[in-house]
């Protein structure tokens, strides 16, 4: 599998992601699925300044995540790829069966969410779906860096 690293992270590409998880990873590829900022070449630009010259970056909404997903995992690049929101990630799975593990890194604080983790806010909501897609058999840890204790999702409650 080429897809080193599929990650829930409002943040998306920042230097945790980019530092912390690159030099582990070695990514040849970061893709950063969001259908706004797919669609808004100005502000993928900004991402784009945040990656090392030698890294691709692509942009896909999350219906094309979808449907290029198994390229990308066929692929020789190591790809790290990036989901800002718990929605977004559902609508991904929804798309692929191919997703077997996911690493929730920085989630904030935003309205109703409840701190789990120094670095991971869920609402209700957000926790039934992410639990839902653990029985169907998807490994999902909380994860800020790689050095870090990967913390399952039982814990988080």
């Amino acid at each position: 599998m080429t897809i080193s690293l599929v990650r829930v992270d409002d943040r998306l590409i920042h230097g945790q992601v980019v530092v912390g998880w690159g030099q582990a990873l070695s990514p040849q590829r970061f893709v950063l699925v969001d259908d706004e900022i797919a669609a808004d070449e100005w502000e993928a630009e900004l991402y784009r300044a945040g990656v090392p010259d030698d890294v691709a970056v692509e942009f896909a909404t999350i219906d094309e995540a979808g449907r290029r997903f198994d390229w990308w995992m066929r692929s020789k690049e190591r790809t790290i790829l990036l989901v800002k929101d718990v929605d977004g990630l559902l609508r991904l799975c929804a798309e692929t069966s191919s997703i077997t593990d996911i690493n929730l890194g920085g989630l904030h604080q935003d309205g109703g969410r409840i701190q789990r983790l120094p670095y991971v806010f869920l609402n209700e909501d957000e926790m039934t779906k992410l639990k839902a897609l653990e029985r169907r058999g998807i490994a999902i840890t909380a994860q800020d860096l790689p050095n870090a204790r990967p913390v399952p999702l039982g814990e988080l409650t």
